[in-house]
């Protein structure tokens, strides 16, 4: 292209003062992820957190270079997560409340399963997967019949997942008290788990793969429901799911699948349950613009790269899910679970 040709464009930024930084910056975003992961591995946040608070300090915590403690706390420190004042770090909110091993709110676990490689190969084939309008992994992506990542999902999201869970069933114990559950791919149980701690005579069934029920065993047993908490294992598609619910939990679980499975699958539920009986619906919902709020309506990527037809869905979209499977009032609660929204609707 000659020079006369390139002019235009040149001055036309120059004018918007526009410049690649954002574009560069996306390119090399993967740089925020490992640095994370990379920091959580090593402890950086929990060791800022005892009171090593400069880059030789945190290195000999760590076991770590003081140069690569040095450059790792300042690339935290551009993008958030770390202060830094003259030659001392510190923690941002964020970081100490849900990053610092010696919180009770630690999240850093989560990565074993958002950062497992069979999710992350899924993102590196998005191209294929945007050509052909599905997960490029393989033909049912990460639904796979016992997939070991679910696994790992039970046993590494628990610390993301508690206090979601009892919001939730907080929200649902303002509704009466339910004596019969079925918590819908239970995986770490703990949004079941948490709706028995709030109803002492609550018995829950948890449905899910029986790889993935192992885990949500070992969680009631040590919250001490064991006897009260009983194991549905196999697909919730196919399985004897029983019958007389109060309540229903499906956290999570609907954006794996196109309208009309979910339709089918809330027709199940809703012949298993008592009258009057509620199902508690969980989901990153989008705005009708799908591209707001931010996180929820950036999940449709994430369910594109993994599953065959799975989608973020809006309120409406779910809203006519529930009542083409027979469920005659559907409410949308104010109360944010974590970062999903809480839908009810009542048999």
């Amino acid at each position: 292209m000659s020079a006369t040709a390139t002019l235009p464009n040149a001055a036309d930024a120059a004018s918007q003062q526009l410049t690649p930084e954002r574009i560069f910056n996306v390119i090399n975003a993967h740089q925020q992820t490992e640095a994370l992961k990379a920091a959580l591995e090593l402890e950086i946040f929990t060791a800022i957190g005892e009171g090593n608070f400069t880059s030789a300090a945190i290195a000999e915590r760590c076991g770590c270079a003081e140069r690569g403690a040095r450059i790792l706390c300042d690339f935290l420190t551009l993008h958030g997560f770390l202060a830094k004042s003259e030659t001392h770090y510190s923690l941002a909110p964020e970081s100490a409340l849900f990053l610092d091993r010696q919180s009770p709110a630690y999240m850093g676990s989560v990565v074993e399963f958002l950062l497992a490689p069979h999710l992350r190969q899924a993102h590196a084939n998005l191209t294929q997967a945007v050509r052909q309008g599905r997960t490029a992994l393989s033909p049912e992506g990460t639904l796979e019949r016992e997939n070991p990542d679910w696994v790992r999902f039970a046993r590494s999201m628990v610390p993301l997942m508690a206090m979601p869970a009892g919001i939730m069933a907080g929200e649902l114990a303002k509704g009466g008290p339910a004596a019969k559950v079925l918590d819908i791919a239970a995986g770490h149980g703990m949004f079941g788990i948490a709706v028995a701690q709030q109803n002492p005579d609550a018995h829950v069934y948890a449905s899910d793969w029986k790889n993935v029920l192992e885990v949500a065993q070992e969680n009631a047993r040590a919250m001490g429901l064991d006897g009260r908490y009983h194991l549905i294992p196999g697909s919730s598609f196919d399985a004897d799911l029983g019958s007389g619910y109060d309540l229903v939990l499906v956290p999570n679980f609907l954006h794996h699948f196109d309208p009309p499975t979910c339709t089918a699958f809330l027709q199940k539920i809703h012949q298993g349950m008592a009258p009057g009986g509620r199902v508690a619906v969980a989901e990153l919902v989008p705005n009708p613009d799908r591209v707001s709020p931010h996180t929820a309506a950036a999940f449709s990527l994430m369910m594109l790269a993994t599953t065959p037809a799975g989608d973020a869905y809006t309120f409406a979209e779910l809203e006519t899910m529930l009542t083409d499977a027979g469920f005659s009032r559907v409410e949308l609660s104010e109360t944010l679970v974590g970062i999903d929204r809480l839908i009810v609707a009542y048999r």
